[in-house]
């Protein structure tokens, strides 16, 4: 069986699968009930291929129309344009434009109708709005009513009634159905009104709450993917809004809105571009171009969907929702559901081998109960002596044997996999990670890896400047009183850092109605902005006193942020601000106490070197503030990148966050190796990382410029040790979680927040991005998105992810146990008495206890903290173990031989006379069949431990399937006989139904005292030893 179980078919990949795997095991999948619910989840390759090809056209179709129009721009008048009409609601609400007109400016590129309506001064004032204070409040309504919302049109979702339909395509069921009505037709004919329907009427009565059950539990999942698939598509942009700078959701745009554009962001509408430096976008999603496009006053239109790849700017709205061209590609596309995941496609291996086994074990059945029906018949002369109540026989031997099938197809494995990890992902969305990719929640629960930032992952995010090196001077900030600070400095010197400060920025100052500043920006930036407006700094008057001429944006490759801006009394300056070991090589000079520049000298770069490692060697960020002063002979656009003179060093604080240090010693205590890969100076890494317990020697850190320069025979040997990469670039990052893939084996989770970081999160086996402070960029090449942007949120993924696994290893125990005795049990009576002791209602109510219900109890138990004391899952490891056939065995033994026992010789051992024994006997066993899986639902709770009721009653779903599972089993017995061909029992037999199932208590516990022989796990090839055992190892 082991063999069969892992068939190379239905292995896959946890990302980045081949088509041709996809589509190998989807061949392989041969015995299926009812293939639009199980494969609901999985989507359709051949349909996939055409929405590609689509989308082709459609980008085709962009381009073409672009180039068209610019084509014919130089031999049309421009005075044969399409005219457009104000209707007199526009005009009303005082807007001078119409929406379509407004919308094909951008839509065809039309650069001089754009010019013919006063260019982008002029569209502001058309839709009524100001450039520097953006839309009102007080007039989103009308704008929304006037130029429609910002949202795409999207597939109506399936009702709850589809989900019924869906449920009554399976196969099994609608012969089941069939025959029914073929055993009520007979039955009535033979037996009369109304005893001759009971038997059929009770199979379609089965058959209904089977399909509600199970629509139900679907519609349940639908609307989880559906929340979830909302949070996905949510994305926050920055506009100006009465005056001043805020965040709003993409769905809230409106045409008129000022929006903020930086490296990483997603275009959100159609748009003007208003102002902005070195702006590039990425138009490939909506023109399939792959080359970038600069958007500047020549080139100024911006379109929906696409990313910002450098640069920042503003842009105001001018099409939004379906007058862009993004929203009709949007509604052209449809959604063909994710990619499967490995668990899924490894579990529709299991469901059809043993499907293989059922449909055999069916249709043996089937002929074994035909053929001494037929032999008994022929023995008492009566072969062509043919009856209703014969038909009616051979009728209930064919129900028998289709149900017999339905129980032995387990269509519920692959979707429980789909039941757990909706669960899962609506649990860990309230808990602050968003996961967008199915498998993702799956793979985690394997990781053996986390590369995580510092920034805002191990610390708080939340930065102010500690102490600042200037004129010579150390000088502290914390601890003093901040009401009345000054810096011990010259007035020329406070000036000369003001202005860095405030002029080479890429955050704001904004303030409320009652004038209280606050400000808006990324953590760093912030931090520099209040320690400006800490020393008497005013943004405003700043920004207004010099001319902004070129801006070149921070990035994660240059490590710096310059400025070139013209003086109010003639000239240029130059600023500049970034990491220590990249401002300092363009550093010549420096400021003196008088703030005249002076020769940087070897001695004095040595002493500042000094300064900037007793910075870090207490954790703190470092930062170089320096400016150059450029003559009038050189370019007045080229931003220099030598002869600064160097203002300060800045030191910045960022705490570590609560909680980080324990979770880092949970991860280790799981067998996860926790490195951190950090762009900060070495000391400022090896600090935090000591204090977050990551760093156990100060060996195990290395810089990027000298992992860059090892080679692969070096790497193998360094990369084990690496605990923490400082000084890092992106493609450090990128080749870390290469090699510990590609030479170790390792699962690698890759957190990350900038566009550079793309491409390792891509890479990964699970790219996780941050949500505050991430890009759009580095969130779409994500699988999941930390919304707290928490170290300790991504161990509770890793914990969830566990939990998923182990549950559905529950769920497959359970279920292959139930399978085994409903198979044998039905066989080997019929072969050995001619006559099967469960019937049809019988079997279809055991098939949805250990379907749905069993999937719902069992799927869906909530994580516990020693499911981080064991090693992570082995990649390609066998998801049975031998620990889940040492139970199932065990359990189908024991239930086996009591039910046999009981079928064969029940009457003489429990004293049953009268007409009504075989009535009474075979109640029984269907009752102590019952219980005997309500009480193996519970053994399976847990696998190899003893005490399976720890943690069942903080686990509600479990407990109401328990009961609920007893109590409809106490009516069926007790008062649908009719249709459940059962009879009423006395209290004593339900005690010794409920005492023969409570055994398998028992027998777990005895079963668990037996070792099972485990696979070997070698040391963890960086060191980690697996925990010892003990009594409350997993």
């Amino acid at each position: 069986m082991k063999r069969f179980l892992s068939l190379k078919d239905f292995d896959l990949n946890h990302k980045h699968e081949s088509e041709e795997a996809r589509r190998r095991w989807r061949k392989a999948v041969s015995i299926v009930r009812n293939p639009s619910r199980r494969f609901r989840f999985v989507p359709d390759l051949d349909k996939r291929k055409e929405t590609e090809n689509k989308t082709l056209k459609i980008q085709e179709q962009i381009r073409i129309a672009l180039y068209v129009h610019k084509a014919a721009l130089h031999f049309i008048d421009a005075g044969r344009s399409v005219e457009y009409n104000l209707s007199d609601e526009i005009r009303k609400e005082n807007f001078g434009i119409d929406p379509e007109e407004l919308a094909s400016i951008v839509r065809v590129h039309d650069i001089k109708r754009l010019r013919n309506k006063g260019g982008v001064e002029g569209i502001a004032r058309k839709v009524s709005v100001s450039l520097d204070e953006g839309v009102l409040s007080s007039s989103l309504a009308t704008r929304q009513k006037i130029y429609g919302l910002n949202r795409f049109t999207e597939k109506a979702p399936k009702s709850f009634w589809m989900f019924v339909w869906e449920a009554l395509q399976d196969i099994t069921l609608i012969i089941l159905m069939f025959c029914a009505a073929v055993s009520i037709g007979v039955g009535i004919a033979t037996e009369g009104w109304p005893k001759g329907m009971y038997e059929g009427l009770g199979i379609i009565l089965t058959i209904f709450l089977v399909v509600i059950v199970t629509a139900i539990s679907d519609y349940r999942q639908s609307l989880q993917f559906r929340d979830l698939d909302k949070e996905k598509k949510m994305i926050i942009v920055q506009v100006t809004r009465n005056g001043s700078r805020k965040k709003i959701p993409i769905y809230d745009l409106v045409v008129g809105d000022v929006v903020h554009l930086a490296i990483g962001d997603q275009v959100p509408a159609d748009g003007v571009f208003i102002s902005g430096y070195s702006l590039l976008v990425d138009e490939s999603s909506l023109t399939g171009e792959v080359d970038p496009v600069s958007i500047n006053e020549e080139h100024p239109f911006l379109s929906s969907g696409a990313k910002v790849r450098d640069g920042l700017g503003k842009m105001l709205v001018t099409a939004v929702g379906m007058r862009t061209e993004w929203g009709k590609l949007m509604e052209t596309l449809s959604e063909d559901g994710q990619d499967e995941t490995p668990l899924q496609v490894k579990l529709n291996g299991v469901a059809t081998l043993i499907g293989k086994i059922g449909l055999t074990v069916g249709v043996l059945t089937f002929v074994v109960l035909t053929g001494r029906f037929l032999v008994e018949k022929a023995l008492r002369n009566e072969f062509t002596d043919w009856s209703s109540g014969d038909a009616l026989i051979l009728v209930d031997y064919f129900a028998t044997a289709v149900t017999i099938i339905v129980v032995a197809v387990p269509e519920g494995l692959p979707l429980a996999v789909t039941l757990s990890l909706a669960f899962a992902m609506k649990k860990l969305m309230n808990d602050r990670a968003l996961v967008r990719h199915l498998s993702a929640c799956e793979t985690m629960g394997s990781a053996t890896c986390i590369c995580t930032d510092k920034t805002g992952t191990l610390t708080t995010n939340h930065m102010v400047v500690d102490r600042i090196w200037i004129c010579d001077t150390v000088q502290e900030i914390s601890g003093t009183d901040k009401s009345n600070y000054t810096l011990e400095i010259s007035e020329r010197v406070l000036s000369t850092l003001l202005q860095a400060i405030f002029q080479n920025t890429s955050g704001e100052v904004v303030k409320d109605k009652e004038g209280k500043s606050s400000v808006v920006g990324t953590p760093t930036e912030s931090a520099l902005l209040e320690f400006g407006l800490l020393l008497g700094g005013d943004h405003d008057a700043q920004q207004g006193q010099f001319k902004i001429l070129k801006i070149e944006p921070f990035n994660s490759d240059t490590k710096k942020m310059s400025e070139l801006v013209a003086l109010p009394e003639g000239g240029t300056r130059a600023f500049c601000k970034g990491a220590p070991e990249m401002v300092l090589r363009m550093c010549d000079n420096i400021v003196d106490c008088k703030g005249e520049p002076t020769v940087l000298t070897e001695k004095l770069l040595e002493k500042t070197m000094k300064i900037i490692d007793g910075f870090t060697s207490v954790a703190l960020r470092t930062l170089c503030l320096a400016y150059k002063n450029i003559d009038s002979n050189a370019s007045a656009h080229s931003i220099p990148d030598s002869g600064y003179t160097l203002i300060a060093v800045v030191g910045i604080k960022d705490p570590v966050r609560p909680g980080v240090k324990e979770a880092v010693r949970t991860c280790l205590a799981a067998g996860i190796t926790v490195r951190m890969v950090t762009g900060d100076n070495i000391n400022t890494a090896k600090a935090i990382a000591k204090e977050c317990g990551i760093l156990t020697h100060n060996d195990n850190a290395i810089e990027g410029p000298e992992f860059r320069s090892k080679s692969p025979d070096e790497m193998k040997k360094i990369i084990p040790k690496i605990q923490v990469m400082a000084r890092s670039l992106p493609s450090d990052k990128l080749n870390l979680v290469t090699h510990l893939k590609n030479m170790f084996g390792e699962v690698v989770a890759v957190t990350g927040d900038g566009t550079n970081d793309a491409p390792a999160l891509h890479r990964s086996d699970i790219g996780l991005a941050m949500g505050i402070s991430g890009t759009e960029v580095a969130k779409e090449n994500a699988d999941v998105i930390i919304m707290d942007d928490n170290f300790s949120t991504i161990v509770n993924l890793a914990k969830w992810g566990r939990a998923v696994y182990i549950n559905i290893q529950k769920f497959v125990q359970f279920q292959l146990t139930v399978n085994v005795v409903a198979l044998v049990i039905d066989f080997v009576s019929a072969c050995i008495t001619g006559s099967a002791p469960l019937t049809a209602v019988q079997l279809l109510w055991v098939n949805m206890i250990m379907d749905t219900l069993g999937a719902l109890a069992l799927a869906t138990e909530p994580p516990n903290d020693e499911l981080m004391k064991r090693p992570p899952v082995v990649k390609g490891a066998g998801f049975i173990t031998k620990a889940m056939w040492r139970n199932i065995i065990g359990q189908s033994i024991y239930q086996l031989i009591v039910l046999l026992l009981l079928d064969f010789d029940g009457k003489r051992l429990l004293g049953l006379t009268g007409s009504d024994a075989t009535e009474v006997l075979d109640t029984v066993i269907f009752n102590s069949f019952v219980f005997c899986q309500v009480f193996n639902e519970i053994n399976s709770r847990d696998i190899e431990k003893i005490n399976v009721f720890k943690g069942m009653f903080d686990s509600w779903i479990f407990l109401v399937v328990i009961i609920s599972t007893v109590v409809f089993q106490a009516i069926i017995v007790e008062f649908l006989g009719n249709f459940a061909t059962t009879v009423p029992l006395s209290w004593q037999l339900w005690l010794l139904s409920v005492a023969i199932g409570s055994v398998s208590l028992v027998v777990g516990i005895i079963l668990k005292c037996i070792p099972v022989e485990s696979t070997h796990k070698p040391s963890h090839h960086d060191g980690y030893e697996p925990l010892p055992g003990g009594p409350d190892a997993a």
